[in-house]
């Protein structure tokens, strides 16, 4: 998700929302209002015209074409205003044997479909770029497509999600009440319509304009969310659909969604440390991991530990976890974790200094859109603090904290609900046992929810994505979405080495 701000605002925002966050949670600071529920009856969605396809304005990266597509800005009302999504393909290499269209569905939220499709395509298997045009979009929001656009300088203004009085919860709600005024004024009306809802009418529009009779589907991530609502929206439009590193969006209430994040992501430091005093290679083995990272922590805390990209400026405890402890865990990158802390254990202490938290990403109204994650008061925001370093105690600080913050006051289009699919094909649910970020247990919930369309096919590995780890996992894939050969109930495939 990115932003077009105005003047020094509008590239600042935009380099932001371009790095996207790799986070099922990913985040900005403001929050949407509420919008009508789609209607229950779901006519095929209007479309003006079809894509008109050109190259995309990238020569370092040939190959790609870019189009728009214009929808409602509100699906409740398709006559009003429209906005234009940002789209971009890659045609299959081989066309003789092209099955169809595979459309892509982003995670963040905030990243790019464009950007994949553009320049990542290598993130799709050889078999799947040979038989499909591989299709992907900016969601509505997001980089092309009308971004959410909020002042710099008031986003700068972020109060640290550290809590410590109802003065600070207060004044966390008013900020918040600001800074969605500020985003609804710069952004426009598309600003209280950015839910998955939403997205799911975007999305099958697109198919539409595709000429696809029925859906080939790929969610990632937050990607998986807006998969699972379009087959419960259209259950008998789907052609195949693979949701991979799944998001539960029945979890009822906060404490729940945030004891199940944090679980997940100390899940991640206990295979880390598990792999670190097996493994001889580890540039930690033979040492007492969890205290070097303890360390770690507490020098963070009183501002001593260098940022290891900023050299000379201090690296808060917050940013520790975030963005040097979760990003490798991730891509099960244990190797580079345990080299990254041995660096930064060897050195010298900073000077203390006061440290600030990195900024939230812009696309947090659409999670605070699609998630009712109420807090009444700094008592019940402090009994979830203290119940996610139960969960995580050597990740403090965990994102999640930091959006449920983010969300404080804001209206939900699109709360949580268990799926109600019916007629859908076979659906392949994809997860890591060991996912930092959508644990496991929420691919199993999901599994169950889809009912008789609910296929659980589990990696036995770690890290965030698994759909082309190892052959095993890529062959059933690619077979499942070219030839529509569903893989047995309870398949699982195992762990490659990093």
């Amino acid at each position: 998700m990115s932003f077009r701000g105005r003047g020094r605002d509008r590239s600042a925002l935009r380099r932001i929302a371009g790095r996207g966050l790799a986070m099922a949670m990913g985040a900005a600071m403001a929050v949407v209002a509420g919008l009508p529920a789609a209607p229950a009856a779901h006519a095929s969605p209007s479309v003006t015209g079809a894509l008109r396809w050109a190259p995309c304005d990238d020569p370092a990266k040939p190959g790609a074409e870019c189009a728009t597509l214009s929808v409602p800005v509100d699906w409740a009302h398709p006559d009003g205003p429209r906005l234009d999504l940002a789209v971009a393909r890659r045609k299959a290499t081989d066309p003789g044997a092209r099955v169809g269209s595979m459309v892509f569905g982003p995670g963040g939220p905030g990243d790019s479909g464009v950007e994949m499709v553009v320049g990542r395509i290598s993130r799709f298997s050889p078999e799947v770029r040979r038989r499909f045009d591989i299709v992907s979009f900016d969601p509505r929001g997001v980089g092309g497509s009308n971004p959410v656009t909020c002042s710099g300088d008031l986003i700068a203004q972020r109060p640290s999600p550290e809590l410590r009085s109802q003065a600070d919860f207060d004044a966390t709600m008013a900020y918040n009440k600001r800074l969605r005024a500020d985003c609804r004024a710069r952004t426009g009306p598309v600003f209280d319509h950015l839910d998955t809802a939403q997205t799911v009418r975007d999305l099958d529009a697109l198919r539409a304009a595709l000429g696809e009779r029925r859906l080939t589907f790929h969610g990632s991530s937050y990607g998986t969310l807006l998969g699972a609502q379009y087959a419960e929206t259209y259950p008998r439009r789907v052609r195949a659909m693979v949701l991979e590193s799944v998001m539960d969006h029945s979890v009822p209430t906060i404490r729940e969604f945030l004891q199940a994040e944090a679980a997940a992501a100390e899940d991640s430091f206990q295979e880390f440390v598990k792999w670190c005093d097996g493994a001889a290679d580890c540039v930690l083995h033979g040492r007492d991991v969890r205290a070097v990272w303890h360390g770690l922590l507490a020098r963070a805390g009183r501002g001593e530990l260098e940022d290891p990209a900023k050299p000379g400026a201090s690296l808060s405890r917050s940013d520790l976890v975030n963005k040097i402890a979760f990003r490798k865990f991730y891509r099960a990158d244990y190797a580079g974790l345990a080299t990254a802390v041995a660096g930064m254990d060897a050195s010298k202490p900073l000077p203390v200094s006061p440290t600030s938290i990195a900024p939230l990403h812009p696309a947090t109204p659409v999670f605070c859109s699609d998630w009712h994650l109420p807090v009444r008061d700094y008592q019940e925001y402090a009994s979830l603090v203290a119940l996610m370093n139960r969960t995580a105690p050597d990740l403090p600080h965990l994102l999640p904290i930091h959006m449920a913050a983010a969300c404080l006051g804001a209206p939900t289009a699109n709360p949580q609900h268990r799926l109600d699919v019916h007629g859908a094909p076979p659906i392949l649910v994809s997860n890591a046992l060991h996912d930092p970020a959508t644990g496991y247990p929420w691919a199993v919930s999901v599994a169950r929810q889809l009912g008789r369309s609910g296929v659980l096919f589990t990696y036995e590995g770690n890290g965030h994505g698994s759909v082309t780890s190892g052959p095993c996992m890529e062959d059933t894939v690619d077979s499942y979405l070219t030839d529509l050969a569903v893989p047995a109930r309870g398949t699982s495939c195992p762990a490659v080495p990093s």
